[in-house]
């Protein structure tokens, strides 16, 4: 497989084109963004925990059943992934009440939901990617009725994995944001899953090991993505 030109770069990640044309190459940044791109800096060596933490995850998934958009590791920050057409739905779903969930709805942060929540938001930077439902991504021909249970589905599922797999790691997944590809006529998990994408809280003491302490300017941002790479054994 040969690496061939930038298609594009984002707030994470650069994707590159590659010889084959269903596949392309991810690399993972240090660079970070925090409300929409607002606020940005740099979290030393987490393209390298994101990359290899997706990975893991990711291959764990297809374990279960579960189809992802990974082909194959290539180093410690790039991977080499099946070229999806991104459904433009960024999938949330909540196990603890946090963040915007909190704020919206005047909710202690931290208090355990009696059941896992989903939403969804219009995947749009220019537009701050506004929460919509179903029914508006049906309106918007987003994606199909037939597509939106199946990532329905498969979020939820995801969520049952994580919780255990963090679990086991003393580590507790309060919420996180996936997305999802269109890949031969199917739905794959994409993107990545890390600590720039979930909320992940010590079980204990609850002192927060994700990007929260970058947005809310915590300190110790580095120290907590290594310590989940630590616990998680990878």
């Amino acid at each position: 497989m040969e690496k061939l030109d930038l298609l594009y770069e984002g707030k994470a990640k650069k994707v590159y084109a590659t010889n084959e044309p269903d596949v392309l190459i991810v690399d993972y940044k240090d660079d970070a963004t925090a409300f929409n791109g607002l606020k940005k800096g740099t979290i030393v060596g987490k393209g390298v925990i994101n990359n290899r933490m997706t990975n893991h995850v990711f291959k764990m998934f297809e374990k279960e059943g579960i189809p992802t958009h990974y082909i194959e590791e290539l180093s410690d920050r790039e991977t080499a992934v099946k070229k999806v057409e991104i459904v433009p739905l960024e999938v949330i779903i909540r196990n603890v009440a946090a963040g915007s969930f909190s704020k919206k709805l005047g909710i202690e942060e931290g208090r355990v939901l009696a059941c896992p929540t989903l939403e969804f938001s219009y995947k749009n930077d220019d537009l701050g990617d506004p929460f919509i439902n179903k029914y508006y991504a049906l309106a918007l021909e987003l994606a199909t009725e037939e597509e939106i249970e199946k990532i329905t589905k498969m979020a939820f599922r995801i969520n049952e994995i994580m919780v255990d797999f963090f679990k086991k790691a003393d580590i507790q997944l309060v919420d996180f944001k996936i997305e999802f590809g269109r890949y031969k006529g199917d739905i794959i998990l994409a993107d990545e899953v890390s600590p720039d994408t979930c909320r992940l809280w010590d079980i204990n003491t609850h002192a927060k090991l994700d990007k929260d302490r970058f947005r809310r300017d915590m300190g110790g941002v580095e120290d907590a993505y290594q310590e989940v790479f630590r616990r998680l054994g990878l």
